[in-house]
């Protein structure tokens, strides 16, 4: 269960994000050096069924052409992990095959032979749109339900030069200190340097 204080910085983060996606600058990928704009918005575990309804509600706004400012307006293009992973084992033809393989070869087995097929490179060419266009934003949702089969940081990793014109937002369930993601709060994620918190 959120603490007040979990709920409020988590309304904090929502209208932080809502405004970023009204902010030219951002939009544009701006501001940032020679930087890929990776963005994390961190927010309690306990609170992901809200967090979903904020991103969804967040997508339909941004789709009504409701986000936005001057000429630019923010289209959100969500990618959940855990819909990919399932997409890239339904294109290696073994997604009806997995609970007899985990059967089989126990979950170790499983998480092995998924790893090998469902790269950091398959998910991040799952998540690619081009031509990247004004005003998109990668909003990359799942990050929970894909652990242990990915993990944050690969991905980010291996986006830096593909992503580097559109600001790329992580729905990241749990803490991000600048160094390393910390996954549901407990769990060591990985180190990553490049990412920015959005508050």
């Amino acid at each position: 269960m959120a603490t007040p204080k979990q709920r409020e910085d988590f309304e904090k983060r929502c209208a932080e994000l809502r405004r970023r996606l009204s902010d030219e600058d951002f939009l544009s990928n701006k501001g940032l050096g020679n930087e890929a704009g990776i963005f994390t918005f961190c927010y309690d575990p306990t609170l992901e069924i809200e967090a979903r309804d904020y991103f969804a509600r967040l997508g339909a706004d941004a789709k009504a052409g409701k986000i936005g400012s001057g000429a630019i307006r923010a289209n959100v293009i969500t990618c959940n992990l855990y819909d990919i992973l399932l997409s890239i084992a339904e294109d290696k033809r073994i997604l009806g095959k997995l609970a007899e393989q985990e059967e089989r070869r126990g979950q170790d087995g499983l998480l092995k032979q998924i790893q090998r097929i469902a790269t950091a490179e398959a998910f991040v060419s799952k998540m690619d749109w081009r031509p990247h266009a004004p005003g998109d934003v990668l909003l990359i949702t799942g990050v929970g339900e894909v652990y242990p089969f990915m993990r944050a940081h690969n991905i980010l990793n291996n986006m830096q030069s593909t992503m580097r014109d559109v600001p790329v937002v992580v729905a990241y369930p749990g803490t991000y200190d600048g160094g390393s993601l910390s996954l549901f709060g407990k769990l060591n994620d990985g180190n990553y340097y490049r990412a920015f918190d959005l508050i």
